[in-house]
């Protein structure tokens, strides 16, 4: 059986996923959003909450923003902590001079998916997609969905990758050999801006998700059982790191998710053909140790909503043409300053001569950001921006 085809098939209720959704209808394209999940699901899923000045700027313009201007946190700064001592950096007064949003991925995907059903569209949840072919998609059970052009925004490991890849489009991969713990905690926030701390067991990181909902990460061997980490075992590592002894301590509360990330990057030579294009992790996973997927996933919804405008209404594919190479260079961008994050805050384990020479260049680079102006303005024009 063969639904009747849409402008527009979306496989996927993520932010990039629901801002294409909401972008489409405003500019009188038919869509369909198509998600494996039950929306309690996709509501509440914990994730990233760093929005950066362009995603702000699209979903205002957008009206997509009202939650985020409401209860949204502004921030400016981040502290770095070492055995050299504690530091903060204002980056809103350096290089762009622009701030951060912090906003629970959850939270802006409970007020998109509102405002998305609220413009008439439809999702449905619980439909699990298996294949996409020339516009259609083949839904488990039997049933067919198609549409003029698919927009594949369900992950890397979305059947909008695999059907790229399948048709021969490289991917190009790599592996940071590092992983975090993460961990959610009911805990206000320890500190007034966004923390990360270097240390000889490891990296931590302090991230401010609400006013009673604070982020931690903790690095982590590979293939590390979350299970093994009781609470008490949480919080003494996170002293530990955070050097409590000797910067105060940390607001505790009871740990409410913890999870187990594991720090890989890839690209897509291309991001699409034909019928089908993609965009968010579909398109190209990135580490979070920038903060930068949800920015990029925001970002390439309002890029490929333009170009399929255009293609729909106006029979005009330049913009389609035009889509992939313009989203691969700010990609690229984003992941050469996440993996310029990742060597700054993860050393090499061991205490051999090769590990003592990668722990002294890690605190160099730290060094160099501390004192240097140049390289804070580097640091904050690609921090917030992309």
């Amino acid at each position: 059986m063969t639904t009747a085809q849409v402008g527009v098939v979306i496989v996927g209720a993520g932010p990039a996923g629901l801002v294409l959704g909401n972008l489409l209808l405003d500019r009188g394209v038919d869509c369909l959003i198509l998600e494996r999940r039950d929306r309690a699901a996709v509501e509440g899923r914990a994730r990233a909450g760093f929005l950066a000045p362009h995603s702000v700027r699209i979903l205002t313009e957008n009206g997509l923003a009202a939650g985020l201007l409401a209860r949204g946190q502004t921030h400016t700064t981040c502290l770095f902590r070492s055995d050299q001592g504690e530091f903060t950096l204002d980056y809103g007064k350096l290089g762009l001079g622009e701030p951060h949003t912090v906003y629970p991925q959850q939270e802006l995907v409970r007020d998109l998916v509102a405002e998305y059903l609220r413009r008439g569209g439809e999702i449905r949840f619980g439909a699990e997609a298996e294949e996409v072919t020339d516009g259609r998609v083949r839904m488990r059970g039997g049933t067919d969905v198609t549409g003029r052009y698919v927009a594949g925004c369900d992950g890397h490991r979305g059947i909008g990758r695999a059907a790229l890849t399948a048709h021969g489009t490289r991917t190009a991969r790599w592996d940071h050999g590092v992983s975090w713990l993460a961990v959610l905690v009911a805990a206000p926030p320890s500190l007034s801006a966004v923390g990360y701390a270097l240390h000889e067991r490891g990296f931590a990181g302090h991230m401010a998700r609400t006013a009673s909902v604070t982020r931690y990460y903790l690095q982590c061997p590979r293939g590390t059982d979350p299970a093994e980490w009781s609470e008490d075992r949480i919080w003494t590592e996170l002293a530990t790191r955070m050097r409590t002894a000797e910067f105060g301590p940390l607001r505790e509360g009871a740990v409410l998710e913890k999870t187990l990330v594991d720090l890989r990057s890839d690209v897509l030579e291309t991001l699409g053909a034909g019928r089908l294009w993609l965009a968010g992790d579909s398109a190209g996973l990135i580490s979070p140790s920038a903060a930068k997927g949800a920015n990029l996933a925001i970002l390439q919804a309002e890029s490929l909503a333009r170009a399929l405008e255009a293609a729909l209404l106006r029979g005009d594919g330049t913009g389609l043409a035009r889509y992939a190479g313009d989203c691969l260079s700010r990609i690229w961008h984003a992941h050469e300053f996440s993996q310029w994050m990742s060597t700054l805050l993860h050393g090499p384990d061991g205490d051999d001569d090769t590990a003592c020479y990668g722990r002294s260049l890690q605190y160099a680079r730290l060094e160099s950001l501390r004192t240097s102006r140049s390289h804070q303005d580097f640091f904050a024009e690609n921090y917030t921006g992309i």
